[in-house]
């Protein structure tokens, strides 16, 4: 990399701590001020950074708005689909991607299991949002009010004599989602079902999707599919780490540890 450019790129970081003048520019580069003002000026004349009137420079709204832009042109599912088909090759059960849009948690993709046995859930299709597990993620990292006010606003259809029964249940599983990090849905949609999800979160840390794999009891229990949950969050975690920006692409299904 060009010296020029490190030094102009490493100003940003420094900003983003506060507001700084240019001798706090200049020693943390450790570079003579009329260098460390002229990578300044520079910056300053594409907006990345904004000079104040007490003289400190701080970041400039051209690299928020950049930044914005960069956000909303990122396509989550473009982004997740190889890591759900690198999942589904090495556990071989059925592994759904799915996000909360106007009050509906919709499956935005899906691979399918490689044995017969098929789900009966379809992209576009909304879930049971009282019961999947991608669902309570989704919901467990709404604000606290937002939350509450969805939960009341449901019904809860007793799908099973696992499904939730009530708005009460529902905050009090969410709560739960919340802390942990991790839902499951064991048997609360169909009797013969079994899921274990995990978050997917942007750069602000907050949940912008939720993954999951599940499989019929008939494949195998649900004490062996949570057994898959280490690896269900190391894929999600990539993903999450690869739409974000913060982390470099691992293959999550390599055991590191």
């Amino acid at each position: 990399m060009s010296q020029t450019v490190d030094r102009a790129l490493s100003i940003l970081p420094l900003l983003a701590e506060g507001p700084a003048d240019l001798g706090q520019v200049a020693d943390r580069l450790g570079v003579h001020k009329s260098t460390a003002l002229r990578l300044l000026r520079t910056l300053n004349e594409h907006g990345l950074v904004y000079r104040q009137s007490d003289q400190r420079y701080r970041l400039g709204a051209r690299l928020f708005a950049l930044a914005q832009e960069a956000m909303e042109n990122l396509d989550i599912r473009e982004i997740a689909h190889p890591h759900l088909v690198r999942l589904n090759e090495t556990c071989g059960h059925t592994v759904h991607l799915a996000v909360y849009e106007e009050n509906e948690v919709l499956y935005i993709d899906k691979v399918d299991s490689r044995y017969p046995v098929r789900m009966y859930s379809r992209i576009g299709k909304p879930v049971a949002i009282t019961v999947a597990a991608v669902a309570k993620l989704l919901l467990a990292d709404l604000p606290e009010p937002e939350r509450r006010a969805v939960a009341e606003s449901l019904e809860y259809p007793l799908y099973t004599a696992r499904s939730t029964p009530n708005a009460a249940a529902f905050l009090k599983e969410l709560a739960t989602v919340r802390e942990q990090g991790w839902a499951t849905d064991l048997g609360g949609h169909e009797e013969s079902i079994n899921c274990v999800a995990a978050p997917i979160r942007g750069a602000d840390g907050r949940v912008v999707a939720a993954m999951s794999v599940s499989a019929p009891n008939v494949v195998v229990t649900a004490d062996e599919l949570l057994t898959l949950l280490p690896l269900v969050r190391r894929t999600a975690d990539a993903i999450s780490g690869e739409y974000s920006g913060r982390t470099p692409v691992t293959d999550p299904t390599k055991d590191t540890a």
